[in-house]
């Protein structure tokens, strides 16, 4: 057996068995990707694939053992050579973050300077998507690490840590009649046209819920995933836009005299965020990206973040950040 082998195994596997695509990924034949899987099918003696004529169909009983072994084998050579990497040049590579484009715009950027100066060697790539892809990049090793509000916490390959809390804001025209009152209701909100992040993004569910608890149906006339494209549609007066308080947290057009727009919390009407960081579970961890997560949260250290991510631990540290 070989880790040619092993490699069509575990791409057949994650491209739903379709061989074609298997070929495509890999650069090869379809034939090729067969002939090695039933070699090594033949040399363990046991069928790792149901066929039905050339098509896989499913994942056999030892077949799913196989996959497992075969998971490990590749995660491990994946840690060889960045180990390698690593000791090569102390100082030197390549950081790829995958996140969404709330953390990519505003809480990114200061982490990303702050580890340029002390790595200046260390080149940084940047993958934006939704926080499923997000995660999905930290599982396929596209990206070392990974930082979003939703769904990182639904697979279970994953260990996510808290970060940082946030909270909504709403944000409107100055001179709307509900820039002068104190304290927003859920009712106040439900009663306006509303521009938000999409379902997917950056708490929305949490705003859903809240509305769906109360019994109330919110107007939502737009939604996006930039907080800036949302500023934008509030300023032209198409509705109150929710967005995350580091949206609006720097902006020198919001809340200053004279300014456009101006924000009100509404973290009481939705309750608190808790942005993570998801690492790989037994992936290896070079030094600049363990330098990175400490940027990012003063509350992550690499002793608790090399134990969460061994292989050995059973699941995720219970640490109390006071989040």
């Amino acid at each position: 057996m070989n880790l040619h082998q092993f490699k069509f195994v575990h791409e057949a596997a994650r491209r739903n068995l379709n061989l074609t695509e298997t070929a495509k990924a890999l650069h090869t034949s379809q034939p090729g990707i067969s002939k090695a899987i039933l070699e090594l099918e033949e040399e363990l003696g046991v069928d790792i694939f149901v066929r039905h004529g050339k098509r896989l169909k499913r994942v056999t009983e030892p077949g799913q053992q196989v996959l497992k072994s075969i998971d490990v084998i590749l995660r491990e050579l994946g840690n060889l050579k960045r180990i390698g990497e690593e000791y090569a040049m102390q100082d030197a590579g390549t950081l790829s973050i995958a996140t969404t484009h709330t953390q990519a715009r505003y809480v990114l950027p200061e982490p990303v300077a702050a580890l340029r100066k002390k790595y200046p060697k260390v080149s940084v790539s940047l993958h934006q998507g939704t926080p499923e892809q997000v995660a999905q990049m930290v599982l396929d090793e596209v990206a070392d690490i990974g930082l979003a509000t939703e769904s990182l916490n639904d697979f279970s390959e994953l260990v996510t840590l808290p970060c940082y809390e946030w909270q909504h804001v709403a944000v409107m025209p100055a001179s709307h009649p509900l820039a002068s009152v104190p304290r927003l209701t859920l009712e106040h909100l439900a009663a306006e046209p509303l521009i938000s992040y999409h379902p997917s993004f950056t708490g929305r569910r949490r705003i859903d819920l809240a509305f769906a608890q109360r019994g109330l149906k919110p107007n939502v006339v737009l939604d996006a995933i930039d907080a800036d494209v949302i500023k934008t549609y509030t300023r032209l007066g198409l509705g109150i836009g929710l967005v995350a308080e580091m949206a609006v947290k720097d902006d020198p057009a919001m809340n200053a005299p004279g300014s456009e727009l101006v924000s009100r919390p509404v973290g009481h009407l939705f309750g608190p965020n808790v942005a993570r960081l998801a690492f790989k579970r037994g992936a290896y961890m070079r030094q600049f990206v363990l330098a990175f997560a400490e940027l990012i949260s003063d509350r992550l250290t690499r002793a608790l973040i090399m134990q969460a991510i061994s292989p050995q631990a059973g699941q995720t540290p219970s640490v109390d950040y006071g989040l």
